[in-house]
């Protein structure tokens, strides 16, 4: 389903960690990988900017290294300028199905900081986007080999959360293990007036879950649980995905009251800063 991925390559301890966790799309049928080192010459002195070409170079020769010795075709490109516009134009020109990057965490608060690259291609991307969390320390996650051993589904029933779910049911054919559909009844839309129908809303809801999960039972033999909680979606979502230790997420990036000049969705887009899991962010059809 990725048989050609982009990797954005940063000199930094994140993206090492990411390239070592992209072996487990390997089992999702990647095989091509353009490596690509990013920097804004705006950002740097021209005196300055062979020495960092040089730093590059050898950057992209480590990690083609690495991604090669995990089976991957390479092929490696440094780019500049208008990042966002310059990674898309690639991705649709060379017909790329995923952008893969790295993103650490804030050390000051444990909120990712979303600058740089992967502010521009999470915002920009009419690709989907696997955010790579750096968790090689944080013993709240499984090792980062198992990046597709269980991914967590969260939906609300949303036309883009359907377009994902068109995802995860390929992900379920390529042999992932285990897959949580999620629905969390928002406690913001609900209380207080609709509060005495929350028992009614959770039967309409268990059996549309029920549903789903029939759909991918048939697909392939895969464990399959269902959960409804009540609260405010971003925080139930991070709660579940540290009580579970689940390393993926699969989420579009647009739900219910979307706007089309907002490309990234309040939920996803406080998951994206701050779970512990990697996101991969599925966006939705975006009208002109």
């Amino acid at each position: 389903m990725f048989e050609k991925i982009i990797v954005v390559s940063e000199v930094s301890n994140a993206s090492n960690e990411m390239v070592k966790c992209i072996r487990s799309l390997r089992a999702l049928g990647a095989t091509e990988c353009l490596l690509l080192q990013c920097f804004n010459p705006h950002d740097v002195d021209s005196g300055v900017s062979s020495y960092l070409t040089s730093i590059f170079n050898e950057n992209l020769k480590n990690q083609s290294k690495l991604l090669i010795e995990q089976g991957f075709t390479v092929k490696t490109q440094i780019i500049s300028g208008n990042l966002k516009s310059e990674i898309n134009q690639i991705a649709q020109d060379g017909d790329y199905a995923l952008i893969v990057v790295g993103a650490e965490k804030h050390s000051m608060v444990g909120a990712l900081f979303l600058g740089g690259v992967a502010y521009d291609i999470i915002y920009g991307s009419t690709k989907p986007i696997l955010l790579v969390k750096d968790n090689h320390q944080d013993q709240t996650v499984r090792n980062s080999d198992d990046q597709i051993d269980h991914i967590l589904f969260p939906t609300d029933f949303s036309e883009n959360a359907d377009i994902a779910f068109e995802y995860v049911k390929a992900m379920v054919k390529q042999g992932v293990n285990k897959v949580t559909i999620f629905h969390i009844q928002d406690e913001s839309k609900i209380n207080p007036y609709l509060l005495h129908r929350l028992v009614e809303f959770n039967e309409i809801d268990n059996g549309r879950l029920q549903k789903l999960k029939d759909e991918l039972q048939l697909l392939n033999t895969v464990e399959v649980e269902i959960k409804i909680r009540y609260g405010i979606p971003t925080s139930e979502i991070i709660k579940l995905v540290d009580e579970e230790r689940i390393p993926m997420i699969v989420m579009g990036t647009q739900g219910r009251g979307f706007i089309k000049e907002i490309f990234l969705g309040s939920v996803s887009h406080n998951i994206v800063r701050h779970a512990s899991a990697s996101v991969l962010l599925i966006p939705g059809s975006r009208a002109d």
